[in-house]
């Protein structure tokens, strides 16, 4: 049987930063992406609105920002060759992040089958992001199901990978996880835990878990 992996993009593929942080950091407003950071990882703010603020924050922002941020970014190594590997087994990758969609799409290059992220306007910035489009902690749970359906795969075949509060209701929901360079938030619900640079070391934690 064919199984579907589910990777998050922010702390989990980025090693210790968030997509937000790496394109504000193209603005020189580094510091205020991460002041967002730390209130969403506190709960003092949700997904809408900490939506809301990067858009406002962004408002200078270019497709050349973005193309450099995700150029610049300190990603895991081996991502591409991983990916590779579960697609000759036969297997389906996918990226679900709470991050701009604009952002996360770019990983179809590398390889993901689908890409899915909190759907934000176009670059640049013309109209305002929709809050119904931003993803939650529950949405990665509903996109897997959705995902589970197109693939022919059930949840008893799907493995996550994951760093923090986002990641807890997907862990709750699947049987195989890796923690990749977790938080305290996934603690005690990880089948497997892994702190380093390279995804395929992640990935051999699980290469043969059924």
């Amino acid at each position: 049987m064919a199984r579907l992996h589910l990777f998050d993009l922010d702390g989990t593929l980025l090693r210790g930063t968030t997509s937000p942080v790496e394109i504000s950091r193209q603005l020189g407003l580094e510091a205020e992406a991460l002041a967002l950071d730390e209130a969403i990882s506190a709960g003092l703010i949700g997904p809408p609105e900490y939506a809301a603020q990067v858009h406002a924050l962004w408002s200078g922002l270019t497709e050349a920002h973005v193309t450099a941020a995700f150029d610049g970014a300190p990603w895991l190594e081996r991502i591409r060759e991983v990916w590779e590997e579960i697609r000759r087994q036969g297997g389906y990758c996918a990226v679900v992040s709470l991050s701009p969609s604009f952002f996360v799409e770019k990983l179809l290059g590398w390889g993901a089958h689908p890409a899915h992220g909190s759907r934000f306007p176009a670059v640049p910035f013309t109209e305002p992001v929709d809050p119904t489009g931003v993803l939650s902690a529950a949405a990665k749970v509903e996109i897997a199901d959705r995902l589970c359906a197109e693939f022919g795969v059930a949840r008893a075949d799907c493995v996550a990978y994951g760093d923090s509060l986002s990641d807890r209701d997907l862990f709750g929901a699947v049987p195989v996880s890796v923690a990749v360079n977790a938080d305290s938030h996934l603690s005690g619900l990880a089948t497997h835990s892994y702190l380093g640079g390279d995804l395929w070391e992640a990935y051999e934690l699980v290469r043969h878990d059924r």
